[in-house]
């Protein structure tokens, strides 16, 4: 490990001036930062400069690898069979993770999936599984280990001592507004990725007015940068760019999600949210494997309707404590809100546009999610949504419901999600679900 650069405002100037940060000195000044050798208000002032002047690409490389090294990793060694670890960049009713990892599970490979909480309007996947009862997600790092060899899956906490660096600049990142700049975002991801040891990486980038990314030409370059950390660190990923501009899933909430999620892995429901979840268990199989796509898909689908998707969730979640009946009458065991209150439609048309955003704001208000780090999330709460872009609606037609504590939480929620709908008299072409692959 180099020594700490004589002043660390070195490297704070340096990068003001736009000048090329040598990855060693980038490094120290990191992993000072992780150990408390840094103040706050220098790697504040680092953090601003960067998001202005920008990062290489090699010193993007040189951040994330002081992020890795900042502590442990998980290299999964005692978990036979191929490994997939999949990521998403956060968007509303996006429950991909609580079904691909009992269908990849099912398939044959292992995935050891380290999740977060709901911040901001985009949902947690941890959130959505603790509403199960008696469910733990802080799972010790033996302990996943041997439950995703035992299982096949496991969705549990980022351990702390899992690149506490990434922790720490992302809470500042938080603080200062320099949260969205690509290099940035691309190091937080993929440090937390490549401290894992999975033979494939999926991440699924999401674009649109429920995404971090609003537009498909930021999120294909934040998948582009991400492509390139795990090629300068050997590892094998792929990215998939994909629609965020209406709910992916119509479940936005925590239990509603859960919910969803058994009704998909039954082989009761279909719609976009699944389509994703299939093409990612496509993509796994035929990188991991040397599958056809055809016969990837036909055997993902075969796993659904003979239910090996839905008995890997049983056991995972028994596995992590939780009621493991959740898988066969999830509302026999997931709380309830009291106060359900249909959605109407208020004209008649065809759905043009959503602001996602709105209805993941809505729901975070409702108490589904948090405004802030630690606030309390309600389990049974949050907003049903069925309608997507192309379909018609007829005025007085429910196109979804509430569920909230009281009555005037959700007469409000449900005002806000009609005021999210844009109408249109003629047809309107579905968005495509996936922009593009990469990597």
């Amino acid at each position: 490990m180099s020594a700490m650069p004589r002043d660390p405002r070195d490297v704070v100037a340096a990068k003001r001036d736009g000048r090329p940060l040598p990855p060693d000195e980038l490094e120290t000044f990191v992993l000072g930062y992780a150990r408390g050798e840094v103040p706050d208000y220098l790697a504040a002032a680092f953090l601003m400069a960067a998001f202005i002047r920008g990062l290489d690409a090699e010193e993007t490389q040189a951040l994330t690898r002081a992020m890795i090294r900042s502590g442990r990793t998980l290299p999964l060694d005692g978990v036979p069979g191929p490994k997939v670890d999949k990521h998403s960049t956060g968007g509303v009713a996006d429950g991909v993770t609580l079904v691909f990892a009992p269908l990849a599970a099912a398939l044959g490979l292992r995935v050891a999936k380290l999740s977060g909480r709901g911040l901001g309007h985009t949902g947690g996947t941890l959130d959505k599984l603790e509403s199960i009862p008696g469910l733990r997600t802080d799972l010790g790092p033996e302990e996943l280990e041997r439950q995703v060899a035992e299982v096949g899956c496991a969705v549990a906490a980022q351990s702390p001592d899992l690149v506490p660096a990434d922790g720490a600049l992302y809470a500042l990142r938080d603080a200062t507004a320099t949260v969205p700049s690509i290099p940035l975002i691309a190091a937080s991801v993929m440090s937390k990725k490549l401290a894992v040891g999975s033979d494939l990486i999926l991440l699924d980038v999401k674009a649109g007015s429920g995404a971090f990314m609003k537009t498909v030409d930021d999120a294909v370059a934040l998948a582009r940068a991400c492509m390139d950390l795990a090629a300068g660190f050997g590892r094998r990923a792929r990215a998939a760019v994909t629609d965020m501009s209406q709910p992916l899933g119509r479940a936005v909430g925590n239990a509603l999600d859960v919910a969803e999620a058994v009704e998909l892995l039954s082989g009761r429901s279909g719609g976009r949210l699944l389509e994703l979840v299939m093409a990612f268990a496509t993509e796994a199989l035929v990188r991991l494997e040397g599958s056809s796509p055809e016969d990837a898909r036909s055997r993902a689908e075969r796993a659904l309707a003979e239910g090996a998707a839905l008995e890997r969730f049983r056991r995972m979640v028994a596995a992590q404590g939780g009621d493991p009946r959740v898988a066969d009458d999830p509302w026999a065991v997931l709380p309830r809100a009291p106060v359900v209150l249909p959605i109407e439609a208020e004209a008649s048309g065809t759905l043009a546009a959503v602001e996602a955003e709105e209805i993941g704001r809505a729901s975070v208000d409702l108490g589904a999610g948090r405004r802030r780090k630690g606030d309390p999330v309600h389990p049974a709460v949050g907003i049903v949504f069925h309608p997507k872009v192309g379909d018609r609606v007829e005025r007085g037609e429910p196109v979804g419901e509430v569920h909230a504590r009281d009555e005037d939480a959700a007469r409000a929620a449900a005002r806000r999600v009609l005021g999210a709908l844009r109408l249109s008299d003629g047809p309107v072409a579905p968005p495509p679900l996936v922009h593009g692959w990469f990597g």
